[in-house]
């Protein structure tokens, strides 16, 4: 009886501890918005040509095009089953390349961004995503285009890649 428990209260003290870190760690105000909110504050000089140019990117035709970097709060953590029974959790940070100026509207939609990431990460795993080698660049691949579909889906053409920051996986 205990043996079957045994997954279930490591999920729930990983998801607990999960979430405590993330509130205990979260910032009150991202580092993107203390730079903006600098740069509103000097004149026009060398140093705000230096904050463009590490926000921004060259693209193919030469021009430049600025991103923001918007990181969602908290982990993802997702059960890996096998024979339903819980084989391993992943956790993964994730991140979005967005055009400048939407961090009130994404901060204010990211409990349903990540609802929407999670459903695709739980089918990403159920099929058998986080299996053998599941940091390949093929299988990672589609796993972003997946989550980018759900943002544009909330966020439209304004997110532009989907970034995994860190992914890791403990079996249990």
């Amino acid at each position: 009886m205990i043996a079957k428990l045994l997954p279930v209260i490591f999920l729930v003290a990983g998801l607990g501890a999960g979430i405590g870190a993330g509130v205990f760690l979260a910032p009150g105000k991202s580092a993107q918005t203390h730079a903006e909110d600098d740069a509103k504050d000097q004149k026009p000089d060398k140093t705000k040509d230096k904050a463009q140019d590490a926000k921004g990117e060259k693209d193919k035709s030469g021009k430049d095009a600025e991103f923001e970097y918007l990181k969602l709060t908290k982990q993802f953590v997702v059960p890996v089953l096998e024979r339903d029974e819980i084989a391993a959790l992943v956790t993964l940070s994730v991140s979005l390349e967005a055009k400048p100026g939407i961090s009130e509207a994404f901060y204010a939609i990211e409990p349903k961004l990540r609802d929407g990431f999670l459903q695709v990460l739980f089918d990403h795993a159920n099929t058998g995503g986080f299996a053998g080698v599941f940091t390949e660049s093929d299988n990672l691949d589609v796993l972003k285009r997946s989550l980018l579909e759900v943002a544009k889906k909330s966020m439209g053409d304004d997110v532009s890649r989907v970034l995994i920051m860190s992914v890791s996986r403990q079996s249990t």
